[in-house]
């Protein structure tokens, strides 16, 4: 179970991730743009905050892959299911307790249920799962997740 191979999981499964959550979005099945919501964080410029989030989102990807790369050190064991299971669980976290409660305590532009849009122009809380972003956000997010986490394991635990 190679570090490098983790680091390159994580490059592989954010790329899919990233080029799904952004097709799923051109197909109108969901309005959720993960790049600019981490970019927006830094930057009130639409433009930059894309570039931002996409570089900040593809760090995420490697730092989760280390993360993903640990447990399965712990386990002595890593594959592709193993792999799609942590990223079930990576959807799970990240549609709740994330963007709903840690995300908006650091980005000064996020909404939340207790704030409006006459305080400050706010991003539109993402709601439980992802749900105001469109219905079909919750499945979108997880089928990304899982994908990359498989792609993750597999690679972690291919290495002869």
């Amino acid at each position: 179970m190679s570090f490098w191979r983790a680091l390159a999981g994580g490059f592989v499964g954010t790329l899919v991730l990233t080029s799904a959550l952004a097709l799923a979005s051109e197909l109108g099945f969901t309005r959720i743009d993960l790049p600019f919501l981490l970019g927006t964080a830094l930057t009130a410029d639409r433009t930059r905050a894309k570039v931002v989030g996409y570089v900040l989102h593809f760090l995420f990807g490697l730092i989760f892959a280390l993360g993903y790369w640990a447990i399965f050190l712990a386990l002595g064991r890593a594959g592709a299911l193993a792999g799609a299971f942590l990223g079930l669980l990576h959807a799970l976290f990240a549609g709740t307790a994330l963007v709903n409660v840690l995300l908006p305590v650091v980005h000064p532009r996020m909404g939340t249920p207790y704030s409006s849009a006459r305080d400050t122009p706010l991003l539109e809380p993402p709601g439980f799962m992802l749900l105001n972003y469109g219905r079909a956000t919750p499945l979108v997010t997880v089928l990304a997740h899982v994908a990359y986490g498989a792609i993750i394991g597999f690679l972690i635990g291919s290495a002869p």
